[in-house]
């Protein structure tokens, strides 16, 4: 199995499309056409989880943070990221992070937290917008149903839970062939008045190329009239953190001793207590200061996140509780979400979770 493979299919899951501007997700080190030995999968591609992929085989590390973040100039070794990249290189290791992109897609990081708080009627806390495109042409009307389905199975048509989603009226069509044109229908020189399907779908903007492309190869005409036009819907599915409802109201108190369990923390730095009950949460993974208004907004009664700073905690205005329960302790069953996902798609292939523990951080508790 070639490293693309797997590359793939974690970017159908989790599109590169979907990182933040700032981010470096993607094949950091290696090529996409070497055979892959193995896949270990880590939040954090160290020097020693790099070992660990030698020592047993695997050519292939899967991150969640990218190593290689900001631009450098050399590589001598100087510090963590320059070791490990030049570990990776000499030992033809090939390094893949999957970053801001799998926070953004529903089932990705921010999921992950909510199922492990167990919480029900979950949204997107900030959906993305203006990443959706709707796609209108027209088709004689007996080929409608062959021209849909190529445009179906090419992305098209999805809407948050719902796929193969269109719109089509009936109407007239004309037009007129130049004496150099082939028309499926009529004759050169001809105006022609055909039966037609006005069709519309919606699909996310990285994919237009593809989608219109299968329009073209699926349409029966030599020229194919369609619409591209921008959308400024906010996209369910995709966007920044989680909201969603305990299954029954619990204390403060109560609330962060399921913190405490559920994550295993060793502390929890949070804003003053509110003395109502905790019904509604909204959470972040990693560092999610930029949503305490939206998580305000929304009405939730905690904000679960980490990398907060001392001024950021008086954002919560005693609104809600922002609870700060850092940034690796956040993201942790990203591991076992890589793996999941890994597995699922390649079920005999040699995958591993790291034994390396990554976080840079220690409490001392007395």
């Amino acid at each position: 199995m070639k490293i693309s493979e797997i590359t793939k299919a974690l970017e159908n899951f989790a599109p590169l499309a979907y990182q933040e501007s700032y981010d470096n997700a993607g094949l950091i080190t290696g090529s996409a056409n070497w055979e892959c030995n193995g896949v270990v999968c880590t939040l954090d591609a160290t020097l020693a989880v790099l070992q660990e992929a030698k020592a047993s085989g695997a050519n292939l590390v899967v991150a969640h943070h990218p190593i290689l973040f900001k631009g450098i100039t050399k590589i001598t070794g100087k510090n963590y990221v320059e070791e490990a990249l030049i570990y990776a290189i000499k030992h033809d290791i090939a390094i893949y992070a999957i970053h801001t992109n799998l926070d953004n897609v529903w089932g990705g990081v921010n999921s992950v937290i909510a199922q492990k708080l167990g919480l029900t009627h979950c949204q997107i806390l900030q959906p993305k917008q203006s990443i959706l495109t709707k796609l209108v042409t027209f088709v004689p009307t007996p080929q409608l149903a062959q021209v849909q389905e190529a445009l179906f199975a090419a992305g098209a048509g999805n809407i948050g839970e719902y796929s193969e989603t269109s719109f089509s009226s009936g109407g007239i069509g004309s037009f007129r062939g130049s004496a150099l044109s082939n028309p499926t229908i009529g004759t050169q020189g001809v105006r022609e008045l055909v039966a037609e399907s006005r069709l519309e779908v919606i699909l996310p903007n990285y994919l237009e190329h593809s989608v219109v492309a299968a329009l073209i190869a699926a349409h029966p005409y030599e020229e194919v009239a369609y619409d591209l036009i921008p959308l400024n819907n906010l996209n369910q599915k995709v966007g920044s953190g989680v909201i969603g409802q305990l299954q029954s109201p619990m204390e403060e108190n109560a609330f962060l001793s399921l913190l405490r369990t559920q994550f295993d923390l060793k502390l929890i730095k949070h804003t003053p207590l509110l003395g109502k009950k905790v019904e509604k949460v909204a959470l972040c993974g990693g560092a999610g200061s930029f949503l305490i208004k939206e998580a305000i907004v929304a009405g939730a009664d905690f904000f679960v996140t980490a990398d907060i700073k001392y001024h950021e905690f008086f954002d919560a205005n005693n609104q809600l509780v922002v609870a700060d329960i850092g940034h690796w302790e956040s993201e942790q069953y990203t591991i076992d979400l890589l793996f999941s996902l890994i597995t699922s798609k390649f079920p005999n292939f040699a995958v591993l979770k790291t034994s390396v523990q990554t976080n840079p951080v220690r409490y001392f508790l007395g």
